[in-house]
């Protein structure tokens, strides 16, 4: 049996009443948090303690990501590291200017199959990996909403790197093809679904506590009816949350009306699927009637401000419906999204959505600093059905804690070293990450793995699997990979 001593950091519980205690201490034992507050107040029983001196330093709730995919495969084929330097070049791409949803909708069914073609030994190596950037920049639980790569190679990596995730899995049997006025489907639901089915039965028999499982819909377009119902029989039979991008894009509705004659959120709804254990992902494109149906059903929203500009998306501004509907009551968390190059992290996106949300209403109280925190930790793991174990620093919960510094040049003679931090500071300033008073991750580096080593098998996985699925060229692919490892 451990105990952990924190102390004398300036702590933010992240709790209901946004407290800040700037001289506090947190207690674990066992894994659980036993007491937080005050330093003065909290103090080991015995003598046998591990302390972490946390003076100069935030002490936050380990950072919830509850909607995120692992895209880290696709590194080559995006063509994301085999860019030229300059971007003078560049086009937008497909989720651009309201999105090109016909091409969108192919692609996304197309990685079912890709998924597919990763060997066991190559999808590890790459979840490893990919699941290691976000906890080493304080993503302590990442909630899968489909990933290119194998949902065992996920579970796998998020026992090995001692971090919490909830699998899914990708699922799709559809294609939206909206000049054909119909969708086109492209596999047997019941095949999907019973993918899905394994998944909800292996992570359920896991005993270790790190692993939760969900039914997810990659998007809205890519779901036939048969698939919807399932997802919903699934979600209700095994007593779990359920996610979906939908209403994620401009030009959305008219090619959902057109494929599958309802509106995005509508459609959700009558297929039994909406409902307060609903996470609707990105969700700013919803008309009035359809907003509507969301408040009234108490369903949580997730939205990724930090990824939005890099992609060609308008989801916060275009609409406003995100904050709207957090307006209206509703939760509202925090995530990165996922793509094949690392983009910003839960710090980005907590320092866009404090940003975007004030300049929007020519307010700064619209979006506190511990309102942006709580949208991060307490609001995502309510979202995944987990806060009655995360998200807080509470007494009683898991200690998934953050330690941040706060002590240099942008923090000076500002007694709120949250909003320094949002303003100034980033993933890349991460010091500490705790999962269940594990220490992963001390003074920015692996306590408990070898980064050399995951970032080494990582781009030996990448290569082998881009040139034998992919066909990337050999030579291409072995070239960018040593440059990557200074060869």
């Amino acid at each position: 049996m451990s105990t952990l001593l924190i102390k004398g950091g300036c702590l933010y519980p992240a709790d209901p009443g946004a407290s800040v205690i700037p001289d506090g201490s947190v207690l674990v034992e066992d894994g659980r948090i036993a007491t937080a507050g005050p330093t003065a107040e909290v103090a080991p029983l015995g003598e046998s303690a591990r302390v972490i001196d946390a003076r100069g330093k935030m002490i936050l709730p380990g950072f919830v990501n509850a909607h995120w995919h692992e895209m880290f495969a696709m590194r080559l084929a995006f063509k994301g590291a085999l860019r030229p330097p300059a971007d003078r070049d560049d086009r937008p791409a497909f989720m651009a200017l309201g999105g090109d949803i016909g091409q969108i909708s192919a692609v996304f069914d197309s990685f079912r199959d890709t998924i597919g073609r990763l060997s066991p030994d190559e999808a590890a190596a790459i979840a490893r990996y990919s699941m290691w950037t976000q906890l080493r920049s304080g993503v302590t639980t990442l909630g899968d909403v489909g990933s290119v790569n194998r949902p065992e190679a996920m579970a796998a990596a998020a026992r090995d790197l001692g971090m919490r995730c909830v699998i899914s899995t990708w699922a799709s049997d559809a294609v939206c093809v909206p000049g054909e006025g119909r969708f086109r489907r492209t596999r047997d639901a019941d095949t999907v679904l019973q993918d899905l089915e394994d998944v909800l039965r292996a992570v359920a028999a896991d005993s270790g506590g790190l692993l939760r499982a969900r039914p997810t819909a990659v998007y809205g377009t890519n779901m036939t009816d048969e698939l919807g119902a399932g997802l919903a029989d699934l979600s209700a039979r095994y007593d779990v949350p359920f996610a979906a991008h939908v209403g994620a894009l401009r030009n959305e509705p008219e090619a959902m009306l057109a494929c599958y004659g309802a509106a995005p959120v509508r459609r959700f709804a009558d297929l039994g699927l909406l409902s307060g254990r609903f996470m609707a992902v990105h969700c700013a494109f919803a008309d009035a009637a359809e907003r509507k149906l969301l408040v009234e059903s108490g369903a949580h929203i997730s939205h990724s401000p930090a990824k939005y500009g890099a992609a060609g998306e308008s989801t916060i501004t275009e609409t406003r419906a995100i904050p709207e509907l957090r307006r209206a009551g509703l939760d509202v968390s925090l995530s990165t999204d996922g793509a094949a190059m690392p983009l910003g992290g839960m710090a980005e996106a907590m320092k866009s959505a404090w940003q975007v949300y004030n300049e929007m209403y020519a307010d700064p109280t619209e979006l506190r600093p511990t309102d942006a925190l709580a949208m991060a930790t307490r609001v995502a793991a309510r979202g995944l059905d987990w806060d009655d174990e995360i998200g807080s620093v509470e007494p009683g919960k898991q200690a998934d804690l953050v330690l941040i510094p706060a002590d240099d040049w942008r923090y000076l003679l500002n007694p709120r070293p949250l909003e320094s931090f949002l303003a100034l500071g980033g993933s890349m300033d991460v010091d500490t990450v705790i999962v269940a008073g594990r220490v992963l991750v001390e003074g920015g580096r692996a306590t408990a793995v070898d980064e050399a080593r995951l970032e080494n098998d990582y781009l030996e996985a990448l290569a082998s699997f881009s040139v034998r699925c992919l066909g990337i060229d050999r030579d291409l692919a072995a070239a960018t990979t040593r440059r990557q490892q200074g060869g």
